[in-house]
């Protein structure tokens, strides 16, 4: 049977937190109608983390454990991921379950509208942040988010909230053309569907700040350095044809 939704969740050494998220997602789907997927992709990690997926598909079948060998990057697992599932709808969230899946609800309808993109925002209307990150780290991602819109992907408020939606016919256009490895992904995925045509809606969420964030100073730096680097790959034409053109 054709698989209408896929959940990419990457992990790497969680599995501290990945248990509970799984358990939640896996409660939530069960209860739809349609059919579905989830993928951990393990990203290289040293822990216990692929084992507990293993578990999980004793007791679900439609969880899927994928593997490459060694820790590459979130961007790069969630790209592994999206071109790893076949779902008709590909959503895409953070292992700490920060924004939980019956988000996908309160998104679904944008889907039926035509947009082919939709995202999670915490910098929207709407939006609820239950528990903030350092006030310095949101500093940095204010003044970051203009250096996003300035050079990649303009009028998008937040680009960096781990929940997002892509149609199959979206996905498949933007995933397998991505190069960013690392943290600054999204800003490439959502400058690659803007730039081969697709319509990205912006959606507020609920979201709960994990005190154990694996994101650094240091990523915070690298962001702001590879999305010039994506505003480089499209004037190079790194990203293939855009959608109109296909």
């Amino acid at each position: 049977m054709a698989v209408y939704l896929s959940v990419v969740i990457p992990a790497y050494n969680e599995d501290k937190r990945l248990l509970a998220t799984l358990k939640a997602v896996i409660k939530y789907l069960q209860a739809q109608p349609y059919s579905w997927e989830v993928a951990i992709v393990d990203d290289g990690s040293k822990d216990k983390t692929a084992d507990l997926v293993r578990a999980a598909v004793v007791h679900e079948s439609r969880v899927r454990l994928l593997q490459y060998g060694e820790n590459r990057g979130k961007g790069y697992a969630v790209r592994y991921g999206m071109t790893h599932v076949s779902g008709e709808v590909r959503l895409f969230m953070d292992a700490d379950n920060s924004t939980t899946i019956d988000h996908f609800d309160l998104f679904k309808p944008y889907l039926i509208m035509g947009f082919d993109v939709v995202i999670g925002s915490r910098d929207v209307a709407g939006a609820d942040i239950v528990v903030h990150q350092a006030w310095w780290k949101e500093k940095l991602g204010d003044l970051g988010n203009l250096w996003i819109r300035f050079w990649a992907v303009k009028g998008i408020k937040d680009t960096q909230a781990g929940f997002k939606i892509f149609t199959r016919q979206a996905s498949e256009a933007v995933f397998p053309y991505l190069t960013i490895d690392r943290w600054g992904f999204d800003v490439e995925a959502l400058a690659v569907a803007r730039q081969k045509g697709f319509k990205v809606a912006e959606r507020p969420i609920r979201w709960v700040n994990d005190v154990n964030s694996k994101v650094s100073t240091r990523a915070y730096l690298d962001v702001l350095k590879e999305v010039v680097q994506v505003r480089m790959n499209i004037w190079r034409g790194i990203y293939g044809r855009d959608k109109a053109q296909s």
